[in-house]
């Protein structure tokens, strides 16, 4: 990347990492953080990218730092500071159990003031969510950071992704970043969480009501998903695929999107829709949260079942 250019696309939320308990006394460490993810998407995509976060420095920082080089994103934004990591402990997987450590960890002192002087002038979407929003006093930076960018004509994208942090001293915050955003992407888990109820519709409803000019996609896994713009509406279903797993699908449904929007704005919405569709789905081929070849990707849109 030339040193001088700015990326289009930027993230701003939490990197962390998954400490996994894999059997009886072992654990696994993978790098994390769904914002991250997203970032990893984008720039895999062909989309100039960033995420804006600080990692610790020890070997738990130092992997973060390494994957986001070797995923081509702008390091500039990546701070490190002298401070723990940020861990989630999955300590069961079947079903998933887990809880965050993260006391005064080294995500909490972002600085947004300490990013390239004259970003915001030239990115052109920016993308938050997560636990980060959650987690003061970064959370009130970023909402302040979300605001200005608004301010400044850049596009806002936000995924909530529900977790259990998320209680009712969040709805505050949901409402606020999503008065703020151009685009929210919610699972159906994600409503049950945030909105405490199994009325599926009633929570999309509650949703919609506090922008009624986002446009929303709403995925429901193997089921497929929704894209909501306006009073008009598309429903797709992911082609048939054997899956390894579903881990970074909902991440890159959201990459996949944000990507056709920023790479193609002329298109419709069916195709945007193919497009996070067709990404979710391809992070289910591979392990982990990965992607295979964006020519995979094509295909996979090209089969995607509208609905």
């Amino acid at each position: 990347m030339n040193s001088d250019a700015y990326p289009e696309f930027v993230v701003a939320s939490e990197a962390l990492t998954d400490m996994i308990r894999v059997a009886p006394g072992v654990w696994e460490s993978k790098n994390g953080g769904a914002g991250w993810n997203v970032a990893r998407v984008l720039s895999w995509l062909g989309v100039s990218s960033a995420f804006a976060g600080a990692v610790s420095e020890d070997c738990f920082g130092q992997a973060l730092w390494d994957a986001s080089k070797d995923a081509a994103l702008d390091m500039r934004f990546l701070q490190r500071r002298p401070a723990p990591p940020l861990l989630a402990i999955v300590h069961e997987t079947k079903p998933v159990s887990y809880f965050f450590i993260g006391n005064d960890s080294a995500d909490l002192h972002f600085d947004p003031a300490a990013l390239p002087e004259g970003w915001m002038d030239h990115v052109r979407w920016a993308c938050f969510g997560g636990i980060s929003l959650t987690r003061p006093p970064l959370a009130g930076r970023l909402l302040e950071l979300a605001g200005q960018l608004k301010s400044k004509g850049v596009r806002i994208a936000y995924d909530p992704n529900f977790r259990v942090t998320m209680d009712k001293d969040y709805d505050a915050i949901l409402r606020s970043m999503a008065a703020l955003s151009d685009v929210i992407k919610v699972s159906d888990e994600d409503l049950a969480g945030l909105f405490r109820t199994s009325d599926q519709s009633l929570a999309l409803s509650m949703l919609r009501s506090m922008n009624p000019g986002a446009v929303v996609l709403y995925t429901c896994g193997a089921a497929g998903a929704t894209l909501f713009a306006g009073s008009a509406s598309w429903k797709a279903r992911p082609p048939d695929i054997r899956v390894v797993d579903t881990v970074g699908a909902g991440d890159a449904s959201m990459g996949g999107l944000l990507a056709s929007l920023i790479r193609h704005p002329g298109y419709g919405w069916e195709k945007h829709l193919r497009a996070a569709v067709a990404t979710g789905s391809s992070a289910c081929l591979v392990a982990g949260a990965g992607l295979p070849e964006p020519t995979v990707i094509a295909e996979l849109s090209a089969a995607v079942v509208m609905e």
